[in-house]
């Protein structure tokens, strides 16, 4: 099996799917997931992101078929499985929890599922000896389950998903349970794996910070529905609405009048701006990221500093345009002017790094 232990890459559509469920306080149905259709391609790792509630883990359970859709149909390459059982499905899940077998050891939580198969010892050893030396686990396949750090037990999850050679690997937010810095190194390990051995993989996360580290694609949920979907560049930099922009790292919002292609009116300024389809003279919100702002002297937009807080790296602010919040990050702030509360200064910013919703 080695690395290329892929038989044939398969992708993943889902095609209008819904999941409703009955409010137990009201007794109304509502949507969980609503009308989503996804083309998710093969060999890709593309991540399901969102706020608790939004519909992320149910439409990975609806693919893991652990929960049926209500409407839709969902497809694993060209297959049809709605009506498959979570067992007959060429896919495999990493469990928040682990799930890890704390009578068996190490090698065999790996082996589980191939002894369900009835694979040959012999096999069964190969198999599960080369997932080891994958997940950097060799050497270790005598051991207890609790015998292992949390970053170890994640990786024998990940050995025991990966080792029956599904077609998709689903997570359901798997490093949740880890603390901040073995977080980081474990998405870095379950990547460069999945890169690897080339599987599609459908991951879910609340932490965007995690999202954009890891995916070629992001798909951002909200009650319910796709807001977007693009790569972690495409929602950074062009988000399609106010949710998207604000989930996805920090944004202020100045609001605005769209008065002309390529032109708003913000606080009596006139000023250049991507406004994509927006009508003119509709309102508008200019999207300004922290990190694409300056203060100066003088410039394009005047405001008030209200905070001023020195981080290392950058000096935080925060100014007010009229009366909008307006956050921002000076990076390397030692031999520039840093400003103080009260002080008069102005927002500068390249016309390309902000944009109209």
């Amino acid at each position: 099996m080695g690395i290329n232990m892929i038989k044939e890459k398969k992708g993943v559509r889902l095609d209008h799917i819904s999941k409703i469920y009955k409010d137990p306080k009201t007794g109304k149905d509502f949507y969980a997931v609503k009308d989503v259709s996804l083309d998710i391609e093969p060999g890709s790792f593309v991540t399901l992101l969102g706020p608790s509630g939004c519909g992320k883990t149910t439409t990975l359970r609806m693919i893991a078929g652990f929960e049926s859709p209500d409407e839709g149909e969902i497809y694993l390459g060209d297959e049809a499985i709605n009506e498959l059982t979570p067992n007959k499905r060429d896919t495999a899940m990493v469990f928040q929890s682990y799930a890890l077998f704390p009578h068996y050891n190490v090698f065999d939580n790996v082996a589980y599922g191939l002894k369900l198969r009835k694979l040959s010892k012999e096999e069964i050893h190969k198999k599960v000896m080369e997932m080891l030396d994958l997940v950097e686990l060799s050497g270790m396949e005598n051991r207890q389950t609790n015998q292992l750090s949390g970053g170890q037990q994640q990786r024998v999850a990940l050995a025991r998903a990966l080792v029956v050679e599904p077609s998709v690997l689903l997570f359901d937010e798997p490093l949740s349970n880890l603390d901040a810095k073995l977080r980081v190194s474990m998405r870095t390990e379950i990547r460069k794996i999945q890169q690897k051995v080339g599987i599609t993989a459908i991951y879910v996360t609340h932490d965007q910070a995690e999202a954009m580290s890891i995916s070629d694609k992001i798909i951002i949920m909200n009650s319910g529905i796709v807001e977007q979907m693009g790569t972690p560049q495409e929602t950074y930099y062009s988000p399609k609405s106010e949710f998207v922009a604000d989930f996805i790292g920090e944004a202020n919002f100045l609001k605005g009048e769209v008065i002309g292609k390529n032109l708003i009116r913000v606080n009596g300024i006139e000023l250049e701006s991507n406004t994509g389809t927006l009508e003119i003279g509709k309102e508008c919100k200019l999207v300004l990221r922290p990190e694409s702002v300056t203060l100066a002297e003088d410039g394009i937009v005047p405001c008030e500093v209200v905070y001023s807080c020195f981080m290392g790296s950058y000096q935080n602010y925060h100014v007010m345009v009229g009366d909008t919040l307006v956050k921002l990050e000076e990076y390397n702030p030692k031999n520039k002017k840093i400003y103080q509360v009260g002080d008069k200064a102005y927002l500068n910013f390249e016309r390309d790094t902000v944009f109209a919703l």
